[in-house]
């Protein structure tokens, strides 16, 4: 049951920061992939199950954004992509139960 809760609470994370506005769902023009700036706040990797039943690492990210924060979990060990307190905007396609970094550019 724990890890059904997992995975339900990284779909909703994902699902929810969509509509904060700090994440932009490509769709007509660039299929395929999503992005979201900010500032990186939080950095951590953790160990989530997928529906299969197997482990997989996942770097949850919370970045900010005109005062709103958006965490989005991304698959491995990506803890060195994501400087604290730095601005970046990151490329990603979504996945389950992680997203796929695409790109990470550090804007400054």
């Amino acid at each position: 049951m724990k890890r059904l809760l997992s995975i339900l609470l990284v779909v909703c994370l994902v699902v929810v920061s969509g509509a904060c506005g700090n994440i932009f769902i490509r769709g007509a023009l660039r299929p395929g992939f999503s992005t979201i700036s900010g500032s990186v706040s939080i950095v951590q990797l953790s160990t989530v199950i997928s529906g299969g039943g197997t482990k997989v690492q996942v770097t949850f990210v919370t970045f900010l954004l005109n005062g709103t924060s958006s965490t989005i979990g991304f698959c491995g060990d990506q803890r060195g992509l994501f400087p604290i307190d730095q601005n970046v905007r990151t490329d990603f396609t979504l996945g389950q139960p992680c997203d796929s970094i695409i790109v990470v550019v550090i804007i400054v």
